[in-house]
């Protein structure tokens, strides 16, 4: 059944409920087109992971979504994907194929969505593939379809066994972490190592930042993913105080940044801080999660629905939700929907305090989920204020000091 156009009661009243998207395109702003296109393939998930912004947050919707996306909304779903990337002329898209755990999905559903992309598509536009798992179901079936997909394979880990299992849990309470190490071992494995585009960590900050680095090391990731829980100043993540100067997630993440920087050899990227380093040097953000660039991705539940990012999920329930359907509506539809243009508009979107700070290029109000307070929407600073700027002031200090020395030695 094809969801209501209607207005739901969703909280309204904060940013970017006001955004005046017809005076921001009068005055010559312009949509960036999406490059990245998420596709929840399945909603349910096989762990109940303490942490989970999908199942464990405000957002519940997903106890209405199908378990797994039909054969026709898929169809439809990489229709749309082709027809926003001809009518921009993108010369590079980026599928990720999500949920819930999208191996659930099974491999017929997988390998139709991801031929019917790189079918539909014109030639002119280079269509790259990943996969986010939870390493589970990473058996040697799967590792063969996706190299014969061209699937490139992330997999989330928390570091050793007792930092996975603190949280990445079966819902019979039994740990996950013996089954994952297994999962990463075959695709680290010398025939199916290319496919391994990296490990996404979820911070908590009573693991041991560097016994948890060594441990994600182990497994020779081409690049590492530091996540910050998610909450906000409706619900603050852990050992978050708000009103507190206390930065215990930067003092985690600068033991491990003084480890990675001070390698002779950066063989393993943290995305965290190269792009802290990048910023700091000038470039643009790769990452939602710093800096002011345009965030150019859309989601499509298993239902058809398109959304923005489900990491909204963490914020009030319908947070994502954009009223928008692949059966009747183009991506381009939500390209000025003012949730949307808020990602897009950068500085803009911030709040007075992150405006006025020296160090609003680089963090660039941290991640949008985190600054959702129910008074002012997602116009606050980010509920990790604290830490960014200790973070970033930290790596900017190192980052200069070593500049300074280089300068002397010429």
């Amino acid at each position: 059944m094809l969801p209501s156009s209607e207005p739901k009661p969703l909280r309204t009243g904060g940013f970017p409920d006001f955004i005046d998207v017809d005076a921001l395109l009068a005055e010559g702003w312009r949509p960036f087109a999406f490059q990245q296109f998420i596709l929840k393939v399945h909603s349910r998930c096989d762990l109940a992971c303490r942490h989970c912004y999908v199942y464990e947050m405000a957002d519940q919707s997903w106890r209405e979504q199908p378990r797994r996306m039909s054969d026709a909304i898929a169809d439809r779903a990489v229709e749309r994907i082709a027809e926003h990337a001809s009518s921009h002329d993108l010369a590079e898209i980026d599928v990720i194929l999500h949920g819930g755990e999208p191996l659930l999905a099974g491999p017929e559903l997988i390998s139709r969505v991801v031929c019917g992309v790189r079918g539909a598509v014109g030639t002119g536009t280079k269509v790259n593939v990943h996969i986010q798992t939870n390493g589970v179901r990473l058996d040697e079936a799967y590792l063969q379809l996706f190299e014969s997909l061209e699937i490139r394979v992330g997999v989330s880990l928390d570091g050793y066994a007792e930092a996975q299992d603190r949280h990445r849990l079966f819902a019979d309470g039994r740990g996950s972490h013996a089954l994952v190490s297994e999962s990463l071992r075959r695709l680290t494995a010398g025939t199916y190592h290319h496919l391994f585009s990296g490990i996404l960590c979820t911070i908590d900050v009573r693991n041991d930042p560097v016994r948890t680095y060594q441990a994600l090391l182990d497994y020779d990731p081409p690049a590492i993913d530091f996540l910050l829980p998610h909450g906000n100043w409706a619900a603050p993540p852990p050992f978050r105080e708000p009103d507190s100067l206390a930065t215990p997630y930067a003092d985690w993440l600068i033991q491990i940044f003084d480890i990675w920087y001070d390698s002779p050899v950066l063989q393993t990227e943290v995305r965290l801080f190269r792009e802290i380093m990048r910023l700091l040097m000038g470039s643009h953000s790769r990452a939602e999660a710093v800096g002011l660039s345009p965030v150019r991705m859309v989601v499509i539940e298993t239902d058809g629905s398109i959304e923005q990012s489900d990491i909204l999920k963490s914020t009030y329930h319908g947070a994502p939700e954009t009223r928008l359907h692949v059966l009747r509506d183009s991506l381009d539809s939500a390209l000025l929907h003012p949730a949307i243009v808020a990602r897009q508009i950068g500085e803009l979107a911030l709040s007075p305090t992150c405006r006025r700070c020296d160090l609003v290029s680089t963090c660039g109000g941290g991640q949008y989920a985190h600054r959702y307070s129910p008074a002012a929407g997602f116009a606050e600073p980010s509920i990790y204020c604290a830490d960014l700027y200790r973070l970033i002031s930290y790596i900017s200090a190192r980052c200069e000091r070593d500049v300074a020395r280089l300068r002397g030695t010429r």
